[in-house]
């Protein structure tokens, strides 16, 4: 096949996946791969410009507008973006916008890559007088009554507003909702929806609009255009539409450069599945306008502007069967046991279902043939189900009542995700897995003993807790399995040498539920030794610097046990540390105890953390926006404006940089 046939062939078959996609809302290929033959046909056209044609698919995203609606052009153009799917492919784009705008300081907001319909809504005086439908990009269709129906597309604006602008956004079906619908449609013997995005897409196009209203569609939006619009960022865009009462996701953040726009693609690859909607990649846009208007467009895209496409790996598998983990905390997490499919490399039998929330919102059932990721995760996930595979006689999911180890009727608390046993003494899960975790590198880092060895120390009844390890021979050791004289030297040295780890891990160690290594750290600085936190309350605790409510409860009810009590006091006997070394003291006072700072600017002697760092050695607090509850507020240059007008209201003190040094010297 020649290079002008492989074209004509090329532009065919991506008309037809763009019909397929954009008018009949039935795609037959992936988003990638389709990104893929169009990235072919680009470079065949650039090496052989004499085959151009105007209406190529590389020109001109989507295909045929549907007649339902009366088709209205776009006073401003919708275009499609560039696809990205490496960091070389954004450090390549940061390179070509550098070229343009002559090696200036660039700043990016990224923000998630929604998957739903794309719409483009007019406001005229603050009130809502069209919505149009993506369409071609040039025009779409007019489904402005069907839009009136959703919930969180604000009819009359609020605030400070233009007086005419367009906003875009996506329409979208949260993954909860969109379970529902396939519920009620299953119930009613109807075939069910295929995917959320489908879904939201046809919804906008049904005739009656009093149906519309019974769909849960939500309306994310996250740009605006028109003229004289008196707005610099993009970053202010997502901020001043927020306030005028749109509905836009506050996940988005402005980055430096490109290693900080992977670190937030990076985190959201991983956490998208947390998200009540569906996300298939983040937007990375040029922060400031005047910078946008100077790259401009290419035929098809903005030049500062790219979509980082994420790239899961997915497979569908049946679910045989849904078991039950029991953790060190009691927690109990769903697993789905699966008929094993190849996924990223790897045979997959199991994936996690994390609790009874998500096996509802997603209505997981067993027997389902159901579709696993595997991502950024390191386990894979179940992210939807195949409802048209359903078989006839399924019967939805009724999570356990019981702990599937001992037996005790499971707890769950108020405003919690998961399930618990509450039998912390007597489940044998919860006992060999507080003693791993006390073992683990983070902890007491014990050399010689991993999760095996504990399980079968505690099946040989050597021992119940991890002060147990503190008494374990070599003679009681050898003659287990897998023992040899050396092994055992090494796991009762190992034990010997983590008495010298340093108080913060050791408290890390214990297994307080909520207190991570991050918090333990807190609380050893606070609190200086293991007897001052036993014998603190909520109230006092709640007063450390990153310590709320939850985590000081929990504390407070894990040194209420006497049983822990016990084993502190076994602990020490043992020579563990339970206080900070004489070193870690002599930088520490409590000159600022009881007082909390709001640390807002830049500073000329000393850096913000810096700074903060003296507050908290200083016995202080430090907190992140100004309340009733500050005690001073430390100033620097090009403050916050919001927070000195706060404090002023409040009558807090606002001390400058020096004042607070001379402070501490008093």
């Amino acid at each position: 096949m020649d290079a002008k046939q492989k074209i004509t062939a090329l532009r065919e078959e991506l008309r037809e996946h763009n019909y397929k996609y954009y008018v009949l809302d039935q795609p037959t290929i992936s988003d990638y791969e389709f990104d893929m033959k169009l990235k072919e046909l680009q470079e065949l056209e650039a090496a052989h410009p004499e085959f151009h044609d105007p209406t190529s698919p590389t020109l001109r995203v989507g295909g045929e507008v549907t007649k339902n609606f009366e088709t209205v052009a776009h006073e401003h153009r919708m275009y499609s973006l560039d696809n990205s799917y490496s960091k070389e492919d954004l450090e390549d784009w940061e390179k070509r916008i550098q070229r343009i705008l002559g090696n200036v300081e660039v700043e990016f907001t990224c923000e998630l890559k929604y998957d739903g319909a794309s719409i483009s809504l007019t406001y005229e005086e603050g009130r809502l007088v069209k919505a149009v439908t993506r369409g071609d990009g040039f025009q779409g269709d007019d489904v402005t009554t069907n839009i009136k129906t959703i919930k969180s597309v604000p009819l009359q604006l609020k605030g400070n507003y233009p007086p005419k602008f367009d906003i875009r956004g996506e329409i979208i079906l949260t993954l909860e909702g969109f379970a529902k619908m396939n519920q009620e449609r299953i119930a009613n013997g109807e075939e069910p929806y295929m995917n959320p995005r489908n879904t939201a897409s046809g919804s906008l196009k049904l005739q009656d609009s009093a149906l519309v209203a019974q769909r849960p569609l939500e309306c994310l939006l996250y740009s605006v255009v028109g003229n004289g619009l008196s707005i610099s960022s993009q970053f202010e865009v997502l901020e001043k539409t927020r306030s005028w009462g749109f509905k836009v996701p506050t996940v988005a953040k402005l980055c430096k450069s490109t290693t900080e726009v992977m670190q937030f693609v990076n985190h959201w690859d991983v956490h998208r599945h947390d998200l009540p909607y569906e996300t298939d990649g983040v937007v990375v846009k040029v922060n400031n306008i005047r910078h946008q208007e100077e790259l401009g467009y290419t035929a098809k895209s903005p030049r500062w502007a790219m979509a980082y496409k994420f790239k899961s790996e997915q497979a569908s598998t049946v679910l045989h069967e849904i078991t039950y983990q029991v953790g060190r905390t009691g927690a109990i997490t769903p697993v789905a046991n699966l008929e094993p499919v190849l996924l990223a490399g790897t045979t997959v039998k199991r994936a996690s279902l994390h609790n009874a929330d998500q096996i509802a919102k997603l209505d997981i059932r067993k027997g389902d043939t159901v579709f696993v990721e595997k991502g950024g995760e390191i386990i894979p996930k179940i992210i939807a189900v195949d409802f048209t595979k359903r078989p006839k006689d399924s019967q939805p999911t009724q999570y356990i009542t019981h702990c599937p180890e001992c037996g005790t009727e499971l707890i769950r608390n108020e405003g919690e995700a998961q399930h618990f046993c509450p039998n912390d003494v007597g489940c044998p899960p919860q006992i060999t897995g507080r003693i791993q975790h006390f073992i683990s590198r983070k902890a007491m880092d014990i050399e010689g003993l991993g999760g095996e060895t504990v399980e079968l120390l505690h099946k040989e009844g050597l021992i119940q807790n991890y002060a147990d390890l503190y008494t374990l021979t070599k003679e009681q050791i050898m003659p287990l399995e897998r023992m040899a004289e050396k092994s055992a030297e090494n796991l009762v040295n190992g034990v010997a040498a983590s008495k010298a780890i340093p108080f913060e891990r050791v408290l890390f160690a214990l297994g307080i539920r909520y207190v991570g290594e991050t918090v333990a750290k807190k609380l050893a600085k606070a609190y200086k030794n293991i007897d001052a936190l036993m014998a603190t309350t909520a109230e006092e605790l709640v007063a450390v610097d990153e310590i709320g409510e939850r985590i000081a409860e929990s504390v407070v009810e894990f040194f209420g046990e006497e049983s822990n009590v016990q084993l502190v006091h076994r602990l020490k006997d043992y020579g563990l540390q339970f206080s900070l070394s004489e070193e870690q003291l002599q930088n520490q006072t409590d000159h600022l105890k009881g007082q909390t700072f709001v640390v807002s600017g830049v500073f000329a002697t000393i850096n913000r953390n810096e700074l903060k760092k003296l507050i908290e050695d200083n016995g202080g607090k430090v907190a992140s926006s100004v309340s009733s509850k500050t005690s001073f507020l430390v100033a620097g240059e090009n403050m916050g404006p919001s927070k000195r007008t706060k404090a002023e209201n409040l009558g807090v003190p606002i001390i400058s940089e020096q004042e607070f040094l001379q402070k501490l010297e008093g």
